[in-house]
């Protein structure tokens, strides 16, 4: 849709090219539609961590319209409730965090789809122009947006990965490395050949299924290219703000 860019990320990933982006997490929508500005191909707005409300998720959202930068949510769990709260803003995607087993990604699968296939309600808001666009095309569209989007993060879910992968109507994999990590007793151990090795598994196994795959940056991101990432966030507001204003302290005290 016009309002979240999806196509023109699909677009670039389709392309072979990996779609960079920004993680979200401050609650000034101005960060959303700055990162929008800047160039990145997605915002990944975190409502997982943080203070985002149902308004301000709204706001973010909406900063987004104008520019080529997809608008990315990410729910507080997999829940029917939480999804239902963002999917009717008109998200390119929602990711879903903590993806343990299949029935997580069903109930997440079957909160984003209209029935037949799934149970989502239909509370046409902001997703149909609010009444300026007829609501059987968007029955059409909401088929296949937004993106389904679950989160591996636990060795658990790895253990169950290919189970998961089999559930129909998900669209992508964002792999979680700090907490995939840290399931591991490995906290931030990136290079660390057991942790790289759970990533080449889960990496393998997502393009296998032919389903797009997502991470966060952790360390280096040629070994992610080497994966073939499709999606991965690069940079989130408070690192960037925090390296650049000690870029700044360091430039100017050493004139």
């Amino acid at each position: 849709m016009k309002i979240n860019n999806l196509e023109k990320f699909l677009e670039k990933v389709r392309s072979g090219k990996t779609a960079l982006g920004g993680l979200v997490t401050f609650t000034d929508p101005s960060v959303t539609e700055l990162a929008a500005e800047a160039g990145f191909d997605f915002v990944f707005i975190d409502g997982e961590h943080g203070v985002m409300d149902r308004n301000t998720a709204m706001l973010h959202l909406m900063a987004v319209r104008g520019t080529d930068c997809a608008s990315f949510y990410r729910v507080p769990a997999c829940d029917h409730t939480e999804i239902k709260r963002i999917i009717d803003f008109g998200p390119a995607g929602i990711i879903v965090p903590m993806i343990m087993d299949a029935e997580d990604a069903r109930r997440a699968v079957d909160a984003m789809r209209y029935p037949l296939t799934g149970s989502r309600g239909c509370g046409f808001r902001r997703c149909v122009g609010y009444g300026a666009e007829e609501i059987d095309p968007y029955w059409e569209v909401a088929k296949k947006e937004p993106l389904v989007i679950l989160q591996i993060e636990h060795i658990v879910a790895v253990q169950n990965l290919d189970s998961i992968l089999a559930v129909p109507g998900i669209d992508g994999i964002l792999v979680g490395p700090y907490d995939l990590s840290t399931s591991m007793g490995k906290s931030r151990q990136w290079y660390d050949p057991e942790v790289a090795g759970v990533y080449d598994l889960v990496a393998r196994r997502v393009k296998e299924a032919g389903l797009l795959l997502g991470a966060s940056l952790d360390g280096e991101y040629a070994a992610w290219k080497k994966r073939g990432v499709d999606f991965i966030a690069i940079r989130c507001d408070y690192g960037a703000m925090m390296e650049g204003f000690k870029n700044a302290i360091d430039h100017y005290q050493n004139i």
